[in-house]
This record gives structure tokens, sequence and C-alpha cells, in this order.
């Protein structure tokens, strides 16, 4: 009897991706939830593949075959971690699969905000050539102070591009501390939270979404960053205090932000922080690349793989991991 899979998709090259990657003795089956065949394709799944909202406990009694739901975000603070408890069907992320992408973005925007881009291009192409009127001050990134908060498989890819493209100088606070040896193998130093913020030019979030982490970038984390400083988010929306985050830049407690995430999605046109210029922003698309959607693919498969044959998957999110595999 095949394994059978159920992708929640509904971007054609990831389909189309999914499709050619299936391996022999697997069946796939593409749905979105309220679509013709859900419910029974749900029914049958013995993995699924994707991000479905409202995983509570009446869909896992929908999906009685269920052993794995594959995400293919690496944040997972919206999945019902007690529901999926309680059915026995473990949860993975998606093995860092975006942790590339992201990383070069993270690198995008710190550029973005020292190189004030969407001001040039706005003077630019509305015609006030950088003659019309005062020139904003520029900042290199070399021989810079970089501080990582949350040094997984992201954090350290930036780091490795920061100091090898720009010779920045890496600190980090992470809840998993690195051995000394392995500190001075990556070149990278340990600071306590306080001494990281104090101390940093830039600082960059990849930290997930937790009880310990959401607002950790408040009012009094902010007061004790530099002046100069600038705060770069491609982790979750709620880690920063939004309000503490548009004082903080409005009345020069620090330069300027480089933001990925909101604390809602889509951020409502009011948000204040949306309208200031010396802030960077994008849609929540730090992990977005035709890269990205290969990797998710075949992180996917393998750990359906294994599942198949009885194996543990790989990435499966810590709050899970003393769970056993559930039997077929």
């Amino acid at each position: 009897m095949p394994s059978k899979v159920l992708l929640v998709a509904n971007v054609p090259e990831t389909i189309q991706q999914a499709q050619e990657m299936t391996p022999p003795g697997f069946e796939l089956s593409v749905a979105a939830p309220g679509s013709a065949g859900y419910a029974a394709a749900l029914a049958e799944a013995d993995c699924l593949f994707g991000n479905v909202e409202g995983m509570d406990d009446a869909f896992y009694r929908a999906a009685p075959r269920l052993r794995l739901v594959q995400l293919f975000s690496a944040g997972y603070d919206r999945v019902d971690l007690a529901a999926a408890r309680r059915a026995g069907v473990l949860v993975a992320n998606n093995g860092g699969a975006n942790s590339r992408a992201v990383a070069e973005h993270t690198i995008l925007l710190m550029l973005a905000v020292y190189r004030r881009l969407v001001h040039q291009h706005e003077m630019t192409s509305g015609g006030r050539w950088r003659g019309n009127q005062p020139m904003p001050m520029f900042y290199e990134m070399h021989g810079k102070t970089l501080g990582i908060i949350g040094y997984g498989t992201i954090g350290k890819r930036v780091a490795r591009i920061a100091a090898g493209g720009f010779d920045m100088r890496i600190q980090y606070n992470d809840i998993l501390r690195l051995t000394e040896d392995a500190e001075d193998t990556l070149d990278v130093r340990y600071r306590l939270l306080p001494e990281l913020l104090r101390t940093s030019d830039i600082v960059t979030l990849h930290v997930p979404l937790t009880s310990a982490t959401r607002k950790m970038i408040d009012a009094a984390a902010l007061a004790q960053m530099q002046p100069h400083a600038v705060l770069i988010n491609c982790s979750r929306g709620p880690v920063i205090d939004f309000p503490a985050l548009h004082e903080a830049l409005t009345t020069g407690r620090i330069a300027g932000a480089g933001l990925d995430v909101f604390p809602t999605e889509p951020p409502s046109p009011s948000e204040p922080v949306l309208s200031l210029d010396n802030v960077v922003l994008t849609p929540h698309l730090a992990g977005s690349s035709l890269e990205t959607r290969t990797k998710q693919t075949r992180n996917a498969f393998d750990n359906a793989l294994r599942v198949a044959r009885g194996e543990r998957p790989l990435w499966v999110v810590p709050e899970l991991r003393d769970m056993a595999l559930r039997a077929p």
C-alpha cells in the first residue's frame, strides 16, 4: 500500500516540484482546506506537507492515519503543539531550507538601511538629483560590530556572510551557548543580552516566537542600544514591542531599522512605524526564493521516506522531540 502525502499548497511551482520529486511508492494529493477532495485526502494522509491554520483536536480527528506534519516554514508559533501531542503526531519544520535566503535578506536590509537605499531610489526616480538637496549620511558595514540574537542555522549563516564579506566583528546571544573551542573556530563571542545591545552597531534577530521571546525587544532593551545602532528583524514580528520601537526611532534612541515581519500581518496601513523614513520594510518574504522552494520540498520528502521506513524524521520541533513516531 503506498504512503499517502497531502500537499497543502496553491503555488504552481511548488506543486510541480512536489509532483516531480514524489518517490516511488508514494501517492501525492494536492488540496487546500475547504476545497473539493480535501477532507477525503486528509482522512487518508500519512504525511501532510505545508502550513494549515487551525490544526486543533478536530483536525487530527479528521486525519486518523496522520503520522507527520511537515511544515514548509522554519517558525511554528501558529501550530497547536498540545493538540499534536494528544494525537501522537510529530511536527517538523523545514530543516533550514530557507536559511540562506533569510540570511541574504538580512544582509540586504542592513545595507539598505545603512545606504538609505529607499531614499536614494525615491530621489532618483522623482527627479531630485543628489545636488538638489542636502545629502543624507551613509555608513559602511566594514569593521562594524554585529550582534546576533538567536545563533541557530540562520544566525550562523548571517555571521559567515557578515564576517567574510564585510570583516564585521560577530557577537551572539543564544540559550544554547557554544563551547569556547567552537567560538574560536567560528571567530564569534558570546555576550549577555544587555552587553550585546550596548556594544553592537547592528542588532539582528533570529529567534523563534515563544513566551520568552515575545516583546523581548521592548523599551528597556531599546534604551540599552547605541544612538547610531540599527535593528534588523527577519524572525517574527511580536519579538519587538512596536510602540516602543516607534518611539525609539522617532526620538533618536536608535538610528534605524529593517523589518520583514510585523506583530500583525499584513500590518495596518495606519501602523506608525510604516511611515518612518529611517525604516526599510519588506512583506515577510525573507525566506522566499526558488532555491528555498526546492529545498523545502526535498526536505519534506526526505522526512516522508524516513517515516515510511519507520524511522524518526529529522527537524522535529523541540517541544515534541520526546515523542515516538506513531505506528501506521
